[in-house]
């Protein structure tokens, strides 16, 4: 059953040090959609990727003492690993890895630059504005705390005082509203679409779109001016098209084309506003919709080198596994709202609710279905027939709206059902004397089971793969999570 193409996209995350675990949150996310989306059965095109040109990572090519490409080139291959090391979905034909750097994104770059500049909405001024690093974004005084951008208090603001291209953004303000109007689900969730219509409503300024070459020369150059380099979001933002083989091959951006996207609340502004503006500059639909999320913490504090709290996503991994990692980011991470990672709450989640939840029911039905040589229930049927009953109407919803804490919660509750249906039933008593009654009560259960499993798939696809094979061969091997003490 083919419902046809969707197109999912993250953002690319700077290569000016190694991803950390709230690079995780994400990935995760997405591919958490992508993989629903595919057992629902769309055709899924998954694009993600690496942010390679700007200040940010000229800076750190030189700290290094390295040529920005040779800087860039290690840095990808930490994020190429994280892909493998989140379980993502990296070896399906429609998996697309994108660099900034890749030549075939420098010239569709330049292109995209062309289109708006020949609208007109690209145009050369000097002027003098209060720079961000960190955000790689220009800063009003009433954006400042004490001075200072509020995400990246660390880093001075910086003064730029020279001539360089700008983008006509204040050409946009009612095209964009009348966008938002016309979708009112466009922005997830609806806080922060109220927070992008307010910003849009209280007036567009222009933004510049370059930088001199001489100050800072890691960019795509700008079309027909040696001196200039485009600015870094400027450049970015276009990969959400050129993934898609743009302008070149029309027909497969035709084909998938507009996006979903994920991006961090500190994105807010630039995938669904300055993006958007400049997809209607360069003639190209607005995306599908945009999914924001919040930031995540280490033991509720920032995460930060100077701190010491940066957690790597392969050091949860080589102690818990992939989908105990994915687990705790969907379920005991708030979606839209900052959420905290600490060990001390993973291994409690992970025994409370894994070990001594999910693992043991599992282990419990399966003993009896081998024992009691229950019949394979005739409803074992495919996860997209599975979804499309009104039985997971609730998880679809959640998911539909990126309410991933919402799936879960779903799942455990089937979890603690089944737990409570052995309870009342006590079907391994019951089969001493009747075990015809024992035997439909544990199909019951192993149907339940499966549909557990179903519903795990997007969120710990190993974990369901092994539930539905022991369910298959009414065998389980070994454990599915073993206490931590």
């Amino acid at each position: 059953m083919n419902k046809g193409k969707l197109y999912l996209t993250t953002t690319l995350p700077y290569v000016n040090a190694e991803p950390h675990i709230g690079h995780a949150l994400e990935y995760v996310q997405a591919d958490v959609v992508a993989r629903y989306k595919r057992l629902l059965g769309y055709e899924v095109f998954f694009n993600t990727g690496t942010d390679e040109h700007g200040q940010k990572v000229w800076l750190k090519a030189q700290e290094a003492g390295e040529e920005p490409q040779t800087y860039a080139d290690r840095f990808v291959l930490t994020f190429r690993e994280l892909v493998k090391i989140l379980g993502l979905d990296w070896d399906n034909p429609n998996f697309n890895f994108i660099r900034t750097t890749d030549e075939h994104h420098l010239s569709a770059a330049q292109e995209f630059w062309l289109r708006c500049l020949a609208n007109g909405d690209i145009y050369k001024k000097n002027y003098e504005v209060k720079y961000c690093v960190g955000c790689e974004l220009e800063k009003t005084d009433s954006e400042l705390v004490d001075g200072k951008c509020p995400i990246h208090p660390n880093l001075a603001i910086e003064i730029i005082k020279e001539e360089n291209y700008f983008f006509r953004f204040s050409r946009f303000a009612e095209a964009l509203t009348n966008f938002y109007e016309a979708n009112p689900d466009f922005v997830k969730p609806a806080g922060r679409f109220n927070e992008i219509k307010s910003f849009v409503a209280h007036g567009l300024e222009d933004f510049s779109v370059s930088r001199l070459k001489s100050k800072m020369p890691w960019g795509v150059p700008v079309p027909d001016d040696p001196d200039q380099v485009m600015y870094v979001w400027f450049d970015a933002l276009s990969n959400y098209v050129t993934a898609l083989g743009w302008p070149e091959n029309e027909k497969k951006f035709n084909d998938w084309w507009p996006a979903i996207q994920f991006a961090g609340k500190d994105n807010i502004r630039q995938q669904s506003a300055m993006w958007q503006a400049m997809l209607l500059s360069a003639g190209l639909p607005p995306s599908k919709q945009i999914f924001i999320h919040g930031f995540l913490t280490i033991d509720g504090q920032k995460i930060s080198k100077s701190l010491g709290n940066v957690i790597r996503p392969a050091e949860v991994v080589e102690r818990y596994g992939i989908d105990v990692l994915r687990y705790y980011l969907t379920r005991e991470v708030s979606p839209v709202e900052d959420g905290d990672f600490s060990w001390e709450k993973l291994k409690d989640s992970y025994n409370g609710s894994l070990a001594n939840g999910l693992g043991n029911l599992t282990s419990r039905i399966i003993k009896m279905y081998q024992s009691y040589e229950v019949p394979e229930p005739k409803d074992l049927i495919s996860a997209s027939k599975w979804l499309s009953d009104d039985f997971f109407r609730e998880y679809c919803e959640a998911l539909d709206n990126f309410e991933f804490g919402k799936a879960m919660e779903f799942i455990w509750t089937q979890i603690k059902e089944a737990d409570l249906y052995i309870a009342n039933t006590k079907p391994f008593s019951l089969y001493k004397t009747e075990p015809k009654e024992a035997r439909k009560h544990v199909s019951y259960l192993v149907s339940a089971l499966w549909r557990i499993a179903v519903a795990l798939e997007p969120f710990m696809p190993s974990t369901a793969q092994k539930i539905q094979t022991a369910i298959k061969t009414k065998e389980l091997s070994e454990p599915l999570f073993l206490r931590k003490e």
